[in-house]
């Protein structure tokens, strides 16, 4: 085992030599590389800088590499805004303005923009959508030989100004008329569909109502006729609170001061719950209505 000693010594002393010997070599690779990134790195700043400065010396140069970069900045900004402004395009349709029912308040007349403006607060839609309305209302009341301020007030009381409302027997839209039973009436704007159109609703809802007046002999009973309750002794109020809505309309039409939520006070013979103090009491739509057969609203609205 003595033999073997000295060999067994040498060759560990061998390794450790080339431990060291590879360790050496690798530090010095490190530190040489190192050195060389430091001096690549300089000798690059200073090109760069030269560049720089010779550029900054070249109106013409430096002209062309501004123009060069905002070209590739706008291309940029351009790239990022394509998808948005492509979706834009694809979804604009400038056509769409005709569809609206809106009109500027200013356009309106004193008397109307007050009217106007009372609906809005009191029903709490936009005044554009009413400012039409009352427009609308204005223009049929004098061709039917009707008062304005009483197709505003059915108007709020079927509907509350909501185009889409729509009852459990099918009275729809603004006016809330039997679309099914007056689909004569509607075939001169293009179908059943445009009971949906305020302004079509308003003006079929007048021809139903001019003609329920002179069926009845009267505007309360035609308005009970109107409800579908020509043939009952009870209408619900509706007649009462038609009727109270229209005075309202007709003092603010007049000038006076009256409070948007006011709550309505029956005018006709049938007493009506009152309604509380801070919010108008506004029929649903065909609350009235659906006390009666479908039947005999087909016969009489």
């Amino acid at each position: 085992m003595k033999a073997f000693s000295p060999v067994i010594s040498a060759a560990r002393s061998a390794r450790h030599a080339t431990a060291q010997s590879v360790s050496v070599f690798l530090r010095d690779v490190g530190h040489g590389l190192l050195e060389v990134s430091h001096n690549t790195l300089a000798l690059i700043g200073l090109i760069l800088a030269a560049v720089v400065l010779f550029v900054a010396g070249q109106a013409d140069l430096r002209h062309e590499a501004e123009t060069q970069i905002l070209g590739w900045l706008q291309a940029r900004h351009e790239a990022r805004a394509e998808p948005a402004d492509a979706l834009a395009a694809e979804l604009s349709e400038p056509d769409a303005i005709a569809r609206a029912t809106a009109s500027d308040p200013k356009d309106l007349s004193r008397q109307q923009a007050a009217v106007a403006q009372w609906l809005s607060r009191r029903y709490r839609v936009a005044p554009e959508p009413i400012s039409r309305l009352v427009q609308e209302a204005w223009r049929v009341g004098e061709k039917a030989s009707l008062d304005p301020t009483l197709i505003l007030a059915i108007m709020a009381i079927e509907s509350s100004f909501n185009p889409f409302a729509q009852s459990a027997v099918g009275a729809q839209g603004l006016m809330q008329v039997m679309t099914k039973v007056h689909n004569d009436k509607y075939e001169a704007f293009g179908g059943n569909h445009a009971a949906f159109d305020p302004v079509t609703n308003l003006r079929v809802g007048v021809q139903v109502l001019k003609e329920c007046i002179a069926r009845a002999g009267g505007l309360e009973a035609g308005l009970r006729y109107y409800v579908g309750a020509g043939n009952q002794s009870d209408d619900g109020g509706y007649a009462g609170k038609v009727l109270s809505e229209q005075q309202s309309l007709r003092q603010v039409a007049s000038g006076k001061a009256v409070p948007p939520h006011a709550a309505l006070i029956s005018v006709a013979a049938p007493a009506v719950d009152p309604a509380p103090a801070n919010k108008p009491e506004v029929i649903a739509p065909a609350k009235a209505e659906e006390a009666h057969k479908p039947e005999q609203l087909a016969l009489l609205r």
